[in-house]
């Protein structure tokens, strides 16, 4: 299972939109014009409602497989934050706990799960490799 591809259900609505439904997240909803335009919202949606549970401090599911759904792909920078997030929580480790493993000011632990902040690519592998994850890179064509 690839935790960074989400199934989402699109319906048709009576004015034209495409609304959008993630079965792990119930909290998303969004619409597009277009099928693409409603699949590229959902993307935005899932990561928003991500981010949201984090701040809350609240499990993130695992994506499951829904039959007949489109499924959509996490960008790279948010996947990396989700699974920095599973980890510390797998591992019982609180943001302070990882500060201190990497070194690190809580305020840049902070951004390392901060959906919306560009967080440097070694910065994400030290602290994935201080909680004991190792991410794999696979492009697929």
């Amino acid at each position: 299972m690839n935790e960074s591809e989400y199934a989402v259900t699109l319906t048709a609505d009576d004015n034209g939109a495409w609304l959008v439904a993630c079965g792990v997240l119930p909290e998303v909803t969004t619409y597009g014009d277009t099928p693409e335009e409603a699949l590229k919202n959902a993307v935005l949606a899932i990561e928003e409602a991500l981010a949201g549970r984090m701040a809350e401090g609240r499990e993130l599911p695992l994506p499951e497989p829904e039959a007949g759904a489109f499924m959509v792909r996490l960008s790279v920078q948010a996947a990396l934050k989700a699974a920095l997030y599973r980890a510390m929580h797998r591992e019982g480790v609180s943001k302070a706990e990882l500060a201190r493993r990497l070194a690190a000011h809580a305020p840049q632990v902070d951004r390392l799960l901060n959906m919306r902040h560009k967080s440097r690519l070694d910065a994400m592998e030290n602290a994935l490799h201080q909680l004991g994850a190792h991410p794999v890179l696979h492009i697929a064509s």
